[in-house]
């Protein structure tokens, strides 16, 4: 039976979610497809194609996502797009890491084009869409990349420091946990991407002004 390309990166995903990104190699892949690892060079011609093939696959679920129909609601609309874009990058062990290392593809640049389009349509010059989009993508990437390094590290569910100690030496960095909570938790996630969105929506409303007043 042939290899196809679609059934090496299904198998080199599988193969991410059981061993990480370091531990993915060539010679391992094949030896789970049963082939011998030259035989992948004639699909992809070095691993980092692989790779690009491999985050193009994770992000498929960019594609179809519906573009801005209420401009109104434009916040709630990039809102849900940078949580289902934190739940992708999730959804594979390491994904921000594969993410963050492989050249963009043309389903990308098209899901971008679909962004920024929208939120013009809500009124945003089209520099201002791509900061904020910049923003919320690096926001994105760097929270998960967090997440996924905190579940990996060899200290995982060990016993938290003496939290009546570690009052006393920092409390303005306890003053401000018990207000956001767990640094990796939803609620975290959510308040910085509120704190962004805040910025955008301020932004928008300068802009607006400044139109007015010419």
């Amino acid at each position: 039976m042939a290899l196809e390309k679609g059934t090496i990166v299904a198998t080199a995903l599988r193969l991410l979610d059981e061993v990480g990104l370091d531990g993915l190699t060539l010679r391992r892949l094949a030896g789970e497809l049963g082939v011998q690892a030259p035989a992948l060079y004639w699909h992809f011609k070095s691993k980092q194609l692989l790779l690009d093939a491999m985050a193009a696959s994770m992000m498929a679920a960019r594609q179809g996502r519906l573009p801005l129909a209420e401009p109104a609601k434009w916040r709630e609309w990039i809102a849900d797009y940078a949580r289902l874009d934190r739940a992708m990058l999730n959804s594979c062990r390491d994904g921000a890491k594969l993410v963050a290392g492989t050249r963009p593809s043309a389903e990308l640049f098209a899901a971008v084009e679909q962004v920024i389009a929208g939120l013009e349509s809500a009124g945003f010059a089209a520099g201002d869409a791509m900061r904020g989009l910049s923003t919320l993508s690096g926001y994105v990437a760097g929270f998960v990349l967090e997440e996924q390094a905190d579940r990996m590290r060899p200290d995982a569910g060990q016993a938290p420091p003496d939290m009546e100690e570690f009052q006393v030496a920092y409390p303005r960095l306890m003053a401000g946990l018990a207000e956001v909570g767990d640094p990796q938790s939803d609620q975290a996630f959510e308040g910085g991407l509120q704190l962004i969105l805040d910025g955008m929506e301020l932004r928008l409303r300068a802009q607006a002004e400044g139109e007015r007043s010419r």
